[in-house]
């Protein structure tokens, strides 16, 4: 019965994640962290591993439509490779002290809730930019890729979460091949993430693969929903949610809970 409600949950976050174009884990993590009472350890570690079923699904479909810029997906993601590995051994001290997890997290949720609420309720029209590579410099890409692959390492999130917004609003990519490319690199971010906090024993493994295949699923749903809800007006909403959130983890550092 537990992992049926694994399933189910991964399938809401998958929808949530399709629809606003952020993966399922911003919101798979929080859940299982304070739904299911997860060490923090063991949600940032859990979260990671069930998000390589979706990044993988999202990074085949994205190839097969011709969103992905081969180039910087290969520059971002190997750089990121290095960047996680750099984060999980970082994450590795960090592992006891699940308060300070629970802070970083919590900081890192505030970024996720303001880009949303911006995007919901404040951003105003303008030309999106088109074309068939993302620009930007092989070096700036890099930079990029591993800085984004330490927070993955430390955190567990990543692709929608940092690449996505960092190709936007950094290298002024259009947003299908932003999607796609950060689909593409950040798979293998995943991958070699959720191996070193598989070694690091901080995976439940049932519980990550009921997770990510209900969260599988529900991205296939979230992406035929765009056309039908105006993202825009859930962003702004689920902007709010992510507040409440980052809020949780922060306070809880200070012994304060809502």
């Amino acid at each position: 019965m537990l992992y049926a409600i694994y399933i189910v949950t991964g399938v809401i976050a998958g929808i949530v994640g399709g629809l606003l174009g952020t993966g399922g884990c911003a919101l798979m993590m929080p859940v299982i962290r304070f739904g299911f009472h997860f060490d923090p350890a063991l949600a940032v570690g859990t979260t990671l591993t069930a998000v390589v079923f979706t990044a993988a699904s999202g990074a085949i479909q994205h190839w097969r439509m011709k969103n992905v810029d081969v180039d910087t997906a290969l520059l971002t993601g190997y750089s990121g490779i290095l960047g996680v590995i750099i984060g999980s051994v970082v994450f590795g001290y960090l592992k006891p002290y699940g308060e300070l997890i629970d802070l970083i997290i919590g900081l890192a949720f505030i970024v996720v809730s303001l880009r949303m609420l911006y995007e919901g309720f404040l951003a105003r029209g303008g030309q999106p930019p088109v074309g068939t590579a993302i620009p930007g410099r092989p070096l700036g890409k890099t930079v990029l890729g591993s800085g984004i692959g330490v927070l993955t390492g430390i955190i567990g999130l990543g692709g929608g979460y940092a690449l996505v917004p960092s190709y936007l609003y950094f290298l002024k990519a259009p947003v299908k091949l932003a999607i796609g490319t950060s689909m593409a690199a950040f798979v293998w971010m995943a991958l070699v993430g959720a191996i070193f906090k598989i070694y690091q024993q901080v995976v439940d493994i049932p519980a990550a693969v009921a997770l990510g295949v209900g969260a599988l699923v529900g991205a296939i749903i979230g992406a035929r929903l765009v056309a039908r809800i105006k993202p825009h007006i859930l962003k702004g909403l689920f902007g709010l949610l992510f507040l409440y959130v980052s809020l949780k983890y922060i306070l809880l550092y200070f012994n304060i809970r809502i």
